[in-house]
């Protein structure tokens, strides 16, 4: 289902107030200094929102809604850099489910998903973080008991708090998707150093353990999900980058010195009209990538690799020339503006690196609009 544009624009207006009240810096900074990362209690209030279940069909307890009102929400969630499996679990996670599971399988684990009682995570990358098929590092291998992993996943969202955990695997005939009990032998996760303590981050081992089969999708259904997952961390960018602008121009207005605002300053008046190109590129960037991933999600590859570099980019230089524009104040760790420079790092290298995007991207026009 989507929205019309008014509706869309309520739907992220509410979630911006859940937000402004119970996701501010001071709660980002305490949820960021705790052992998991997460506030239960917060979380549970987006659920209630219908945050959680967004993107899931109502026969499951979600909202069922596109890609354009998931970009919408996204852009509200990064700017108050949400410190939650959004990414992870209510869309990297819950697209894969919907894309590859059985009947079975989605009403075994949509609905726990999408009221925010149960946390989904996606492993699917290994050590070099292509997020392709040839990254997979994870191997399944067919017993008489059934497919048993072996091999080690990194980058995983939220992996340290997930209870249901999908992994993208290797097996004799391709890709496969397989589910993980988070109790199984021989399964291991471990906490990754992070540069951004609102974005955590596992690694997964595997060793000979017992996984039950989602569906019969292949890498196919993994790059629909992916897609998905991009264009939602392309809105959190886009709101990242529009929040710290507004940050930056207030500040300029405020700041006095020599007896005037510094965003009288010839120099600062064009630093801030550039950046302000860099905030309206990205969100046309990422709200074309979803509106075309509603109209044909097929067609959508190459305005979703757009967004997936275009917006990365722009949080980063936005980040950058923030800083430098707030002077000496701006370059200390604990000013907000080095939170987003740290968001927008870790976002450069999620779902893909930049280059990465920007060589699909080139792929689809050399391909005539589409990779093959």
């Amino acid at each position: 289902m989507t929205m019309s544009v008014a509706d869309r624009a309520e739907l992220a207006a509410a979630v911006k107030d859940l937000l402004h009240e119970h996701c501010t810096e001071t709660d980002v900074r305490r949820i960021m200094r705790a052992d998991d990362g997460f506030d239960r209690d917060l979380w549970n209030k987006l659920a209630a929102q219908g945050v959680a279940g967004l993107i899931i069909d109502p026969e499951y307890g979600g909202v069922g809604l596109g890609a354009q009102e998931l970009e919408a929400v996204a852009e509200v969630t990064g700017a108050a850099l949400l410190p939650a499996p959004f990414l992870s679990s209510a869309v990297f996670a819950t697209a894969l489910i919907q894309a590859a599971g059985t009947d079975d399988d989605k009403a075994r684990l949509l609905p726990g998903l999408a009221d925010g009682t149960s946390i989904a995570t996606v492993a699917a990358t290994g050590a070099r973080g292509t997020w392709s098929p040839e990254g997979v590092a994870v191997t399944a291998r067919q017993t008489d008991a059934g497919y048993v992993l072996t091999g080690d996943a990194h980058y995983v969202l939220a992996g340290q708090i997930a209870d249901v955990i999908i992994v993208v695997a290797r097996t004799g005939e391709g890709i496969g998707i397989f589910e993980v009990a988070p109790d199984a032998p021989g399964f291991e996760r471990t906490a990754a150093t992070v540069f951004d303590a609102t974005v955590r981050l596992s690694t997964f081992t595997f060793n000979q353990v017992p996984a039950r089969r989602v569906g019969a999708g292949g890498w196919g259904t993994v790059e629909h999900a992916l897609s998905l997952t991009v264009i939602a961390l392309a809105g959190e960018q886009v709101g990242g980058t529009r929040r710290l602008f507004d940050l930056t121009v207030e500040y300029l207005k405020t700041r006095i010195q020599f007896g005037r605002p510094i965003g009288s300053f010839q120099a600062l008046k064009h630093m801030a009209a550039d950046l302000l190109l860099e905030v309206e590129s990205a969100t046309s960037a990422a709200q074309y990538a979803a509106a075309q991933f509603d109209a044909d999600p097929a067609a959508a590859d190459g305005a979703v690799a757009l967004a997936g570099f275009a917006c990365a980019e722009a949080y980063h230089t936005t980040a950058m020339q923030a800083i430098q524009m707030h002077g000496g104040i701006g370059f200390t760790w604990e000013h907000t503006a080095h939170l987003f420079l740290r968001r927008a790092r870790t976002g450069r290298q999620l779902f893909g690196s930049s280059r990465d995007h920007r060589e699909r991207y080139l792929a689809t026009k050399s391909a005539g609009g589409r990779t093959k």
